[in-house]
């Protein structure tokens, strides 16, 4: 179970062919409060680098864009009842979709977690 991130502070965990995507305690940290969160469609495909999902914060709206490929196996519908868990766990609980991955090569451009520490140290 190895979490990669991108330049754009979103992180992903592969379980087997499973993507785990979200945003880390940097960008939540940028953002402020979370005060709701728009996830996409369970169906819905997305190509690395799409707009996957829409956070507001007391500060601003940000996108949250796919790290990988794939096409959305499920949300996490309690994120958008209690956004607050998206700052409480940014790298747990509040996990926003899970995609069902199309090419696991696509984890290789993106940063390991002492890569990620030093793009944003």
């Amino acid at each position: 179970m190895t979490t990669r991130f991108t330049t754009d502070h979103e992180w992903v965990r592969l379980e087997g062919d499973v993507a785990f995507i979200g945003i880390t305690q940097y960008a939540t940290e940028q953002l402020g409060d979370v005060i709701s969160v728009e996830l996409p469609d369970v169906g819905k495909s997305f190509k690395k680098g799409d707009e996957i999902a829409v956070v507001d914060s007391v500060k601003t709206a940000a996108e949250v864009y796919a790290p990988v490929s794939g096409e959305v196996i499920e949300i996490n519908d309690g994120i958008e009842d209690a956004p607050q868990i998206v700052n409480d766990e940014p790298q747990g609980g509040g996990w926003f979709v899970k995609l069902k991955i199309a090419d696991k090569g696509e984890l290789d451009g993106l940063m390991d977690e002492a890569a990620y520490a030093k793009h944003i140290g």
